[in-house]
């Protein structure tokens, strides 16, 4: 990771902070277009309406201006400032209120008096406002001026995908959301990433074993048509994932583990982290909060977890005017790509092998064994013997590495020098 795309990945997020995003709307196109720049996604439109389980794509929403004003024509609440200041999805609306009439649609954080927070209103309409609670406690009686222009009216709602092929079918999902208005790590961090990650893989098209397929979704709707629409091609193709989200802080990394809890998805998410970290976050199925509830539905059975740093509202920024460009940094950005770099790693070389030859063979004419036997020497010479003890054409090269407590990768240089030697071959699946 070079300095650059260090700096590019937390440009490119200061770039999409500011837009309005949600569910569906202008905001996300907006997104888009900006991150077509770094990769070919291609955009799917789904129109309002469309029946997906037991949901239905809403009216898409847009919006250009909303305030509250007072007696003395002075904006106490306005979008311009903040687009966390309105309900997303609130209804168009102008009129005149008091105070006490007013209060009926303001939203705030009593606990956290000085930020604003993030409220939606998908699938009832409403108006609403949010604001800094010592804010409201200084609105004075008297008479309000409210207006809001928007729309909600029948549209499409808007999905992103970019494919890397490979080898095989097979694919790596990775799934994260697009519909958070200024939400600088719980929302942006994952899309960045994704696609930070995705602009890596093009140079290696055709060449990985797998396959690896990117999805930029509404959360929880965009999840729900996406698996509608595609539901028997994920069910055969799909063979491991994740999901991204709450990945550009500086807490400790995070993962939240598929309903079934021992799939390779989590054999290799558990073994990378324990082996980078050495202190991480481990979360049950239970503890889930984002589209991992739809790859995992019963019946959908994806093995998809959620690969995060501080998750998802167990930090006091969540949904609040805090988790901003401050929440983020460049650093911590780097060191999750790095991160997700590693997962892929270990799905690539994660394969089965079987020795060549009975018994253990003769390593010290391979070059592979000190025939000097020292007290100092028998730890370097035992890995050797190790690794080939579990290349029985049954254990993945996961298992070996997590038998004896050694990286994949560290594994894996082994596997080399015994595969030049011919001591041992890649196992038919």
């Amino acid at each position: 990771m070079t300095d650059k795309m260090k700096n590019e990945m937390y440009e490119l997020l200061e770039r999409l902070f500011p837009i309005t995003r949600s569910i569906t709307g202008n905001g996300v196109r907006e997104t888009f277009s900006i991150i077509q720049e770094h990769i070919p996604l291609i955009q799917h439109e789904v129109p309002s309406g469309t029946k997906a389980f037991d949901w239905i794509v809403p009216d898409e929403w847009n919006i250009r201006d909303a305030y509250i004003m007072d007696d003395d024509g002075n904006r106490v609440v306005d979008y311009q400032q903040s687009n966390l200041h309105i309900v997303s999805y609130s209804v168009p609306f102008e009129g005149t209120l008091t105070l006490d009439e007013l209060k009926k649609h303001l939203f705030t954080l009593p606990e956290q008096p000085d930020l604003i927070p993030y409220v939606t209103s998908y699938y009832e309409r409403r108006w609403g406002f949010c604001m800094a609670h010592n804010k409201m406690n200084e609105l004075k009686d008297g008479n309000y001026h409210i207006k809001i222009d928007s729309s909600l009216e029948p549209g499409s709602m808007t999905y992103g995908e970019f494919v890397v092929k490979g080898k095989s079918e097979k694919e790596i999902l990775f799934s994260t959301y697009v519909c958070h208005p200024s939400m600088a790590n719980d929302e942006l961090s994952g899309p960045v990433i994704a696609t930070f990650f995705a602009k890596s893989l093009m140079d290696r098209a055709g060449s990985t074993k797998y396959t690896y397929r990117f999805l930029f979704l509404p959360e929880t709707i965009g999840a729900i048509t996406y698996i509608s629409k595609n539901f028997d091609r994920l069910k055969n193709i799909v063979f491991g994932g994740y999901v991204i989200t709450c990945i550009g802080d500086s807490g400790k990394f995070s993962y939240l583990k598929t309903r079934a809890g021992n799939t390779i998805s989590d054999r290799v998410a558990m073994h990378v982290l324990k082996h980078i970290t050495h202190d991480y976050n481990l979360y049950e199925f239970l503890d889930r909060g984002s589209d991992e509830r739809q790859y995992n539905a019963p019946g959908v059975d994806l093995p998809i977890g959620s690969i995060m740093r501080s998750k998802h509202r167990t930090y006091p920024e969540y949904h609040t005017s805090a988790d901003n460009l401050d929440f983020v940094s460049p650093m911590a950005l780097n060191e999750s790509l790095s991160m997700v770099e590693r997962l892929i790693e270990t799905f690539e070389i994660n394969n089965i092998y079987i020795c060549i030859k009975s018994c253990e063979p003769q390593l010290g004419k391979y070059g592979l064994y000190n025939n000097i036997s020292k007290k100092d020497m028998i730890g370097q010479n035992r890995l050797i013997k190790d690794v080939l003890a579990y290349c029985d054409g049954q254990h993945d090269l996961l298992a070996v590495a997590e038998v004896i407590n050694r990286p994949i990768w560290t594994v894996k240089s082994i596997i080399d020098q015994l595969l030049n030697h011919k001591l041992i071959k890649l196992a038919k699946r």
